[in-house]
């Protein structure tokens, strides 16, 4: 079996996109404090999990999902205290929101059950966490640009967009993108633009302070299933130091399975997810997950 990825004749235009995926998802809601995380659904099959980014929602992988879910049920929660999910409690941090996911997990997943389980940035140390709270649900851990591996984080000025409305609003959403989050200038696209508002409207959980410590490593130590981590070649926080990133995890898993994408930058699901879904096709499939 092969994973694939959209192409152009079966695609819907990027214009629809998002409104197809929200549309034909499958929602529900597990506990998170006093509220509630929200899970969006798709597909059937065994069972994939998504976890976004810093400031981010499930859209982080809208160029994903429909691949994905041709082959399995793919669940994107919403993070607690980004997209629709309510805060998490008072004081909050990786390994805290890293077990209201794994707690959230397990109502999700069949009794007995196991997912594959993949996070993006802030998405990546969270699952890091949930992985070590409850390894038994996890069969293979994913990690797509990494931090929080006790190595310096990359010098990136963003710009304020909460302030600005229209064609500002707009300007300072590409230049965040540039910056941040996509390697090649001509694919901050519509589509990317219209994620990224989407996010930063709803953004109210602080992750950037934890970029720079080691908390994911020492939960990597505490994670019997394999990992495989994918980095963007241009990927910004890691820069200029790519490789003490990847030596970084290796001290912490020197079984990891290493992966970079040479042109993509952060986002790298998003700018190259043909390159990301033939890694994933491997670990899903059974290559580096066994």
């Amino acid at each position: 079996m092969t994973l694939q990825t959209l192409r152009p004749g079966d695609a819907v235009p990027d214009s629809l996109l998002l409104a197809r995926l929200s549309g034909s998802a499958r929602r529900t809601t597990t506990p998170c404090g006093a509220g509630a995380m929200v899970w969006h659904i798709w597909g059937e099959g065994p069972p994939l999990v998504l976890l976004h980014g810093g400031a981010g929602s499930w859209r982080h992988w809208a160029r994903n999902i429909t691949a994905l879910a041709r082959y399995r049920t793919v669940l994107a929660p919403d993070l607690p205290g980004l997209g629709e999910s309510d805060m998490p409690p008072e004081p909050y941090g990786p390994e805290s929101v890293g077990a209201i996911v794994a707690a959230g997990m397990r109502e999700m997943l069949p009794p007995g059950g196991t997912c594959d389980l993949i996070g993006f940035s802030f998405g990546a140390l969270i699952a890091g966490h949930a992985a070590a709270a409850a390894p038994e649900l996890v069969r293979s851990l994913t990690l797509l640009g990494a931090g929080a591996l006790g190595t310096p984080r990359g010098s990136i000025r963003l710009e304020r967009v909460r302030d600005k409305t229209g064609a500002a609003r707009e300007a300072a959403n590409r230049t965040n993108l540039e910056r941040l989050m996509i390697a090649d200038p001509a694919r901050v696209d519509a589509l990317a633009l219209e994620i990224q508002d989407w996010n930063s409207r709803h953004a109210r959980l602080a992750s950037v302070p934890f970029a720079t410590t080691a908390l994911l490593s020492t939960a990597l130590q505490r994670v019997p299933a394999p990992v495989t981590a994918i980095w963007g070649e241009y990927d910004a926080p890691a820069m200029p130091d790519l490789a003490g990133r990847v030596a970084a995890l290796r001290r912490a898993r020197p079984d990891a399975a290493v992966h970079v994408i040479p042109g993509a930058g952060h986002w790298v699901a998003y700018e190259a997810p043909e390159a990301v879904l033939a890694v994933l096709t491997d670990v899903l499939t059974g290559g580096d997950a066994a």
